[in-house]
């Protein structure tokens, strides 16, 4: 099956769907090289991916990376940034980058911000400054950074949230998605090979997510994200919004879920339909001793693993499990050794980024719903005795 869509250096084909479920098998064609889907995107918030290099993110098999908008504004800000080059040049990173738009600032940072139609009054964290982040400002910010995939200015609802708060979010997304597209189409974004994402919200309420998503079809983005999931609801409700979403969305254009790393969330992402994901919980889990595997999670700090010379997951090709034991690993994280870090997150992206190339095996050789059944049984039953 082969069905896709093609703009500029920017495309995206559907090159198999699970006739079950619907999961996708896609390619996501940029002007920096192809990204198989459905993939994972690790973050690189500040320009970097924490504890990793960017060779080891090849190596690892990364093919596109996130960066954020409002955190390189701050510092070293885009003109820093620009004179370099472009982030790809600054970072030395030669595949594409995604950069988030800065509107889970709005979110994040409710504390310090005030919000209207025209923006976000937003009081700098780093040194107390106030910014007026407005989705020109938004589209500035990435047009000079240089992405490859640039995040329309939105308002991510929080959780739990009243429906009123959430009507109110999604009104402003959608008028702030327009002057994000004027003001990404006058910067001649797609001139410079950047494309540019809308991002539907609603919290969990469907008729509000639907209302989003007709918001912005007419205005035909290259991609669709949807976010305002993953912060805090429950998973059952995450699903439930996705089931009612992902059907409406446009089949020819990539469908990314925003701010989703749990092993688990991801099959059942795709197995609704989505093909783009990207979290800090990789990097985060590696640096707090907590492995991905296979059994669900693993604490290595656990006395139990002191004596254990075999690898993480004996099933796993990173560098971390064809190399290193379980004892080693608890010995120089207890150590507070800055190596342990750099294995566990090392070892956490490639669990994430192998989990979705073999998602996409499976969706291809036609047998992704025995896949996702076999995977989520064995990684909600723990780890083996």
């Amino acid at each position: 099956m082969k069905m896709g869509t093609r703009g500029g250096g920017f495309g995206f084909t559907v090159d198999a769907v699970c006739p079950v479920t619907g999961a996708r098998a896609g390619t996501l064609r940029t002007h920096r090289g192809d990204i198989p889907t459905p993939v994972f995107m690790p973050v690189g918030t500040q320009g970097t991916v924490k504890a990793m290099a960017p060779f080891e993110l090849e190596q690892i098999g990364a093919g596109i990376i996130l960066a954020n908008t409002y955190h390189l504004f701050l510092r070293p800000g885009e003109d820093v940034v620009s004179q370099a080059g472009g982030l790809h040049e600054f970072m030395k990173w030669s595949r594409p980058i995604l950069t988030d738009s800065g509107g889970f600032q709005v979110f994040s940072l409710a504390g310090l911000n005030s919000v209207s139609d025209e923006g976000v009054l937003c009081q700098s964290h780093l040194d107390g400054t106030r910014h007026l982040m407005t989705p020109e400002w938004s589209m500035r910010v990435q047009h000079h950074l240089g992405s490859d995939i640039a995040m329309c200015f939105d308002q991510c609802s929080p959780w739990p949230c009243s429906r009123e708060r959430s009507e109110e979010a999604v009104r402003r997304t959608a008028i702030w998605a327009g002057r994000s597209l004027e003001t990404y189409r006058r910067l001649s974004g797609d001139e410079r090979g950047q494309v540019l994402f809308g991002i539907v919200q609603g919290s969990v309420y469907e008729d509000l997510r639907l209302r989003s998503a007709e918001d912005l079809l007419p205005l035909d983005f290259p991609g669709y994200a949807i976010g305002g999931l993953s912060v805090g609801e429950p998973r059952e409700e995450m699903y439930r919004t996705l089931e009612a979403l992902t059907p409406v969305l446009p089949s020819s254009r990539p469908r990314y879920l925003m701010g989703v790393g749990r092993p688990d969330n991801l099959v059942e992402g795709v197995a609704r339909g989505v093909d783009m994901f990207d979290c800090v919980l990789p990097t985060r889990n590696g640096r707090n001793g907590t492995l991905f595997t296979p059994w669900g999670a693993m604490n290595i700090k656990k006395l139990e693993y002191e004596r254990d010379f075999t690898p993480v997951d004996p099933g796993c090709d990173c560098y971390t499990c064809r190399t290193f034991t379980r004892a080693y690993l608890r010995h120089i994280y207890r150590s507070g050794e800055i190596l342990a870090a750099r294995l566990c997150s090392w070892h956490n992206l490639r669990f994430l980024i192998r989990l979705c190339e073999d998602m996409r095996r499976s969706i291809l050789e036609g047998r992704f719903p025995e896949f996702r059944s076999a995977f989520l049984k064995r990684f909600q039953g723990g780890m083996p005795a």
